[in-house]
C-alpha cells in the first residue's frame, strides 16, 4: 500500500481547486496549473483535502498513486507560495545579466550564452553573480536551473562555474610539483 499516496493534501485558503474526474487543476496568487492524471488514479475533494485513491491493483497503479499525491501537493505549494531555486555565478568575468525577459550569460567561451524561460518561470540576476529563477511549477523551476547550471557546471579545481546556492563542491588539488 502507498503511504505517500494515501496522505490527503490540505488546500490553503487562498487556493482554489478543481477536481473533473481525472483532471485536476489548482488557481491561486502565484498562477494556475492543471495536470490530467491516469483512469487508474481517482480524485476527490472532501472538505478541503484532496484525497488520492486507485481503482486497480497493477503495477502501474501503483506507481502512479504516489506520484499523482505528490505531484497534487505540489501544484498547490506552486500556486500557493511558488518556488524558487538559486544559481550563483563563480569565476573571473564570469557574469549573468537581463537582457528584456532572458537571460545573457559570460561563461568564459568565446561567445555569450542567451537562455530565454520557459513560459511561467521568471528570473532576476542579482549583482551579476546571482540568479533567482521563480515560478508556480516545481518541475519548470527546476529544468530551467538545471539546463542554466549544465552550461558550465562547476569545476572541482578552482571552484569556478555555476552552481545551485548552497551545492557544496569537492575540491582537487592541482598538479604537484616534484
Amino acid at each position: 500500500m502507498s503511504r505517500i499516496g494515501n496522505k490527503p493534501v490540505s488546500v490553503p485558503d487562498a487556493v482554489t481547486v478543481d477536481v473533473k474526474g481525472s483532471c485536476f487543476s489548482a488557481k491561486g496568487p502565484k498562477g494556475e496549473l492543471s495536470r490530467e492524471f491516469p483512469p487508474c488514479v481517482t480524485l476527490e475533494m472532501v472538505d478541503g483535502v484532496v484525497k488520492v485513491g486507485r481503482n486497480q491493483e497493477s503495477k502501474f497503479a501503483r506507481a502512479m498513486h504516489g506520484t499523482a499525491r505528490s505531484l497534487i501537493a505540489n501544484m498547490i505549494e506552486g500556486v500557493g507560495n511558488g518556488y524558487a531555486k538559486v544559481l550563483e555565478i563563480e569565476g573571473v568575468g564570469f557574469r549573468a545579466q537581463m537582457e528584456g525577459r532572458n537571460i545573457v550569460l559570460a561563461l568564459g567561451f568565446s561567445h555569450n550564452i542567451h537562455y530565454e524561460p520557459p513560459e511561467g518561470v521568471d528570473m532576476v540576476v542579482n549583482n551579476s553573480s546571482e540568479v533567482v529563477i521563480t515560478g508556480a511549477d516545481k518541475q519548470k523551476v527546476g529544468q530551467a536551473a538545471a539546463q542554466i547550471r549544465s552550461y558550465y557546471k562547476a569545476e572541482p579545481y578552482k571552484g569556478k562555474g555555476v552552481r545551485y546556492q548552497g551545492e557544496v563542491i569537492r575540491r582537487k588539488v592541482g598538479k604537484a610539483v616534484s
